[in-house]
């Protein structure tokens, strides 16, 4: 079973993932929904942030089940926030990565969630650099190789808060051909450090383009941050990447009216 955005509207969307129907919180969704409120009241489970963050069960649903999405399978769970181990949005550019990544290239997922680009990179034949600062994800993310039959593809595992990570790659001379980087508006590390996009984001990005090697292919940034939008992404990556072709878009979540659910800029090396 697969994922299908059934309908949105009113500040909330009505997915499929599976087998299971769920209402989770969409602030973009600012339209009246297209299909009746019968069809709505029939979802499995409704997330609400207000007053407090909870899952309202209508039947029962497991603990964890899974879904095929973009190529993959993925290991679901209900989080304390809302997420459930898969942004939909971000299989677009998945697709890419198989496309452009040589076999061989050294390619490095920052802030890397559960695995969708890390499967896909690997998929094309690059040895991968899996990292994101939450141990639990890197787990969940593993488990997703394993679930793909991927356990034996050239993916590193690392549970690392990324500028940390960055600054020590640099200091060691160590090289990345790709790199995908998800950086979150406001996240805390290990040892209490702080990350806020509009502080940290430019600082993130010159640190990855001294980890390129002398033969790089692209660097793509995607973004959720409200206001962060692709000619933003563009503009920063520009900043930072003086040569190259930079292009980017709308992440968007396709059904009765597409949902733009964050952006992305690419750097590619292009004629230059």
């Amino acid at each position: 079973m697969t994922y299908t955005l059934i309908d949105s509207g009113n500040g909330e969307k009505l997915e499929q993932f599976g087998k299971y129907t769920l209402i989770r919180p969409c602030a973009q969704a600012v339209w009246r929904p297209s299909l009746s409120q019968s069809t709505w009241t029939c979802a499995d489970a409704h997330f609400t942030r207000t007053p407090d963050l909870q899952w309202k069960l209508r039947r029962k649903i497991p603990e964890a089940w899974t879904v095929d999405h973009g190529g993959f399978k993925f290991h679901l769970k209900r989080t304390s926030f809302g997420h459930l181990g898969l942004f939909p949005e971000h299989a677009a550019l998945w697709e890419g990565l198989e496309t452009h990544l040589r076999k061989g290239a050294r390619f490095l997922n920052l802030f890397a969630y559960s695995g969708g680009a890390s499967l896909a990179a690997a998929r094309a034949g690059a040895a991968v650099t899996h990292l994101d600062v939450a141990k639990g994800m890197v787990h969940w993310a593993s488990d997703n190789a394993k679930l793909n039959e991927m356990a034996q593809y050239p993916i590193r595992w690392i549970a690392e808060e990324a500028r940390k990570f960055l600054e020590r790659s640099a200091r060691r001379g160590e090289k990345f051909d790709a790199i995908l980087l998800d950086p979150p508006t406001f996240g805390r590390g290990k040892g209490n450090q702080l990350f806020k996009i509009e502080d940290d984001l430019i600082l993130l990005l010159e640190q990855c383009k001294r980890v390129l090697s002398e033969t790089p292919l692209f660097v793509i940034l995607s973004c959720h941050t409200p206001g962060y939008t692709p000619l933003v992404l563009k503009q920063l990556m520009r900043q930072i990447f003086t040569r190259g072709d930079i292009d980017g878009g709308d992440l968007l979540l396709k059904g009765p009216f597409d949902i733009p659910s964050g952006s992305f800029a690419r750097w590619s090396v292009g004629a230059n």
